[in-house]
C-alpha cells in the first residue's frame, strides 16, 4: 500500500500568474531555496520596469537569517518599490521583511498577527568554537535589531527589550509600534491590475501614506 500526497493548491503556474502580476509571494518558512527565488525575482521585475511598484505578500512563521538580509538589502538597492503585505502571520523573519517594504507602502489585513523576537539558534563544539559562535550570533542579532529600529522609528534599546521574549502584535498595534504604514480596509488597497508596472490598485502609491 503506498501513501498519496496530495499536490499543493498553490503551484508554480498559480505563482507564476502572481508573478506576471508584479506579485511575490513568502508563503511558510523562509529558506535559502525560497528566499533566492524570492531575490532573484525581485532583480528582475526591477530590471523590467524600475518605477513600477512590486508587492511582497507575507504569511510566513519566518526562517533563515542570511535569507531575509539578503532580501532586505536587495528591496534598498533595487529602484523600483517594494509594498510588503501582512495577510495571515508575519513572525520572526517575516516581520523583518514587512516592516522593510518601502516607507508609506506596509501593511496589514485586519486580523493579521505580527511577531517580534530574537530567535534562536544552537551553540556547540570546544569552548572556543562556543565563544566564537556567540560572537556572532551577538553581531546578527544587533544587525537584525538595528535594522529593525531604523524601520519601524523606536529607539533601538525598546527594539532590544520587547524582542527578548516573543511579542505578538495585532495590525493596529503594528502600525502604532511603525512595522506597517496601515491596516487594510478596502478591496482597492491590495487589488493586483492586469497591465504591467502595478503592485497594488493602480493608485495604491498614492493611497499608502
Amino acid at each position: 500500500m503506498t501513501e498519496s500526497s496530495t499536490p499543493p493548491a498553490f503551484d508554480e503556474r498559480a505563482r507564476q500568474g502572481w508573478f506576471e502580476r508584479r506579485v511575490l509571494i513568502l508563503d511558510g518558512e523562509l529558506d535559502d531555496d525560497n528566499g533566492t527565488l524570492l531575490a532573484t525575482q525581485l532583480i528582475r521585475l526591477a530590471d523590467e520596469d524600475p518605477g513600477a511598484t512590486i508587492s511582497l505578500w507575507i504569511h510566513s512563521p519566518g526562517g533563515s537569517v542570511p535569507a531575509m538580509l539578503a532580501i532586505r538589502d536587495l528591496m534598498r538597492t533595487i529602484p523600483a518599490p517594494v509594498a510588503t503585505l501582512a495577510v495571515g502571520l508575519a513572525c520572526s523573519a517575516g516581520q523583518f521583511l514587512l516592516s522593510a517594504g518601502t516607507p508609506g507602502l506596509r501593511a496589514a489585513l485586519p486580523h493579521a498577527r505580527i511577531l517580534m523576537h530574537q530567535g534562536s539558534a544552537g551553540i556547540g563544539g570546544t569552548a572556543v568554537d562556543v565563544e566564537l559562535q556567540a560572537d556572532e550570533l551577538r553581531h546578527t542579532r544587533d544587525t537584525v535589531l538595528g535594522l529593525i529600529a531604523a524601520d519601524t522609528g523606536q529607539p533601538r534599546e525598546r527594539v532590544f527589550e520587547d524582542s527578548l521574549h516573543d511579542h505578538w502584535y495585532s495590525a493596529a498595534q503594528a502600525v502604532d509600534y511603525g512595522f506597517i504604514d496601515r491596516v487594510v480596509s478596502t478591496f482597492d488597497q491590495i487589488r493586483p491590475v492586469a497591465r504591467p508596472g502595478a503592485g497594488f490598485a493602480a493608485d495604491h502609491d498614492q493611497e499608502m501614506t
